[in-house]
C-alpha cells in the first residue's frame, strides 16, 4: 500500500548498512513504521553490492514508501565506511544506525531521539552491558567472550568509559558526524568505538540498556579476521591517529609472513630435503603467498580481488615483495656504514621495506576501481 509522503523533512535518519539481508529488509523497515510512529523519519539502505538482490528489494519499498531511500556501493565494502557514507548522506539534525537483521530494537528509538532533543546529550548508545540490558541468544559463547575481551580493551586503553563500546546500535547529532568524519577510518566493523574516541571526551553520552535478540534471517558476516581488525582500530586510536588502521594491519600481516617464512624454510630443508639457497626461495615465496592472501583477506578487504584479477593481484604482490626487498636491504646497507649499528640498520631497513610493500602494492595490487 502507497505511503503518502507528510511533505515535511526528516528528524532521523535510520542508517541500516546491509550485505546480503534481502529476506530483512521488508521486516526491518515495517519494525520501524511502527517504532517511529509520530516521528518524521526516513531510513537508508546503505548496501554493498549485495548479490541476493538485498538493494533491489529496498528499492522495491522505495517505490510506494519515500521515506526509503537506498545506497548502492559498488566497489568498496566495510562496515564503517557504509555507516559514514549513509550518516554523510542524511540533512536531518538526528541520524541512528542500526543492523538490519533485527537483532537491535528498535523500539528504543523514540527514547534515544528524546534524549538528543532534549539537548543534554549528544551520543545515545543502545548497550548490552548498561543495566537491564543483555547479550540474551543473539550472540554465541565464542563471539561473547571475544566482546567482553574488546569492550575490556577499548576501556583501558582508550579510557572509554561506554559500558558497551562494541555496540553497533547508537543515534548522535549529524553535526557531530559530520566534526568527526574526516578523522574516522572507513575500515573495520565497530564505527562507535571510532566515534567516541575521536570525540576524545566531548561528547555527552547517556547508554539505553538493550537486549539483543538473535537473528530472523540470513548469517552473520562477522568472522573471526574482524578481531585482528579492532586490535588495529585500537592501536590507531591509542597513538593518535598517526599510523592508519590499514598500514597497521599490513604490518601485522608482514609481521606473521616472518613466521611463515621460517616455518616453510625448515621444511623445505628436513621435508623435502632441499639445499639452503632453493629451500630459502621457496619459503619466501609461500610466505608471500600467504600474506597476500591474509592482505586480501583482511587489510583490503573492501577492495578483495576475486577470480582473475587476484591472479594478477598475486603477480603484482610478488613483483612489489621483491623491490621491497631491495629497498630494504639498500637503506640498511647505507645506514650501516654510516652508524654500524645492526639493530638501528636493520630497523630502518625493514620499515622501509614495509612502507614501500604498502605504499605500491595499494597502488598496483589493490588499486581503487
Amino acid at each position: 500500500m502507497p505511503v503518502e509522503a507528510t511533505g515535511r523533512s526528516a528528524e532521523l535518519t535510520v542508517v541500516l548498512p546491509t550485505y546480503n539481508e534481502r529476506a530483512n529488509v521488508p521486516l526491518i523497515v515495517e519494525a520501524l513504521r511502527r517504532a517511529l510512529a509520530g516521528v518524521d523519519w526516513e531510513v537508508v539502505f546503505v548496501d554493498d553490492n549485495s548479490p541476493d538482490g538485498t538493494a533491489a528489494a529496498a528499492r522495491a519499498i522505495a517505490a510506494t514508501d519515500p521515506r526509503v531511500r537506498v545506497i548502492r556501493r559498488v566497489g568498496r565494502r566495510g562496515l564503517a565506511g557504509a555507516c559514514i557514507e549513509g550518516m554523510l548522506s542524511s540533512s536531518a539534525p538526528f541520524v541512528a544506525v542500526m543492523d538490519a537483521d533485527l537483532q537491535h530494537d528498535e523500539t528504543l528509538l523514540p527514547r534515544m531521539l528524546a534524549a538528543l532533543r532534549g539537548g543534554d546529550a549528544d551520543l545515545a548508545v543502545a548497550s548490552r552491558k548498561a543495566e537491564g540490558g543483555a547479550i540474551g541468544e543473539g550472540l554465541s559463547r565464542t563471539r561473547a567472550a571475544g566482546s567482553n575481551l574488546a569492550n575490556a580493551l577499548a576501556q583501558k586503553l582508550l579510557k572509554v568509559s561506554l559500558t558497551d563500546p562494541m555496540s553497533g546500535f547508537f543515534m548522535l547529532r549529524r553535526q557531530v558526524i559530520d566534526e568527526l568524519a574526516p578523522r574516522l577510518s572507513s575500515q573495520g566493523f565497530k564505527i562507535l568505538l571510532d566515534i567516541v574516541a575521536s570525540g576524545e571526551g566531548r561528547l555527552r553520552i547517556v547508554e539505553f540498556p538493550f537486549v539483543f535478540r538473535e537473528r530472523q534471517e540470513g548469517e552473520s558476516k562477522l568472522d573471526t579476521l574482524v578481531t585482528l581488525d579492532y586490535l588495529g582500530l585500537l592501536v590507531s586510536k591509542f597513538f593518535g591517529d598517526l599510523v592508519s588502521v590499514r598500514f597497521l594491519m599490513f604490518s601485522l600481516v608482514g609481521a606473521s609472513g616472518v613466521l611463515v617464512h621460517l616455518v616453510a624454510l625448515r621444511g623445505g630443508m628436513l621435508g623435502l630435503g632441499l639445499e639452503f639457497n632453493v629451500a630459502q626461495t621457496f619459503a619466501t615465496f609461500v610466505a608471500m603467498t600467504t600474506n597476500f592472501l591474509l592482505n586480501n583477506r583482511l587489510t583490503y578487504r573492501d577492495r578483495r580481488l576475486t577470480g582473475f584479477a587476484m591472479l594478477r593481484g598475486l603477480l603484482t604482490f610478488y613483483a612489489v615483495c621483491s623491490v621491497g626487498v631491495l629497498a630494504n636491504v639498500g637503506v640498511a646497507n647505507l645506514i650501516y656504514e654510516n652508524e654500524p649499528v645492526w639493530w638501528l640498520a636493520g630497523t630502518a631497513g625493514a620499515a622501509m621495506g614495509a612502507v614501500w610493500n604498502y605504499a605500491a602494492s595499494s597502488v598496483l595490487t589493490w588499486r581503487k576501481a
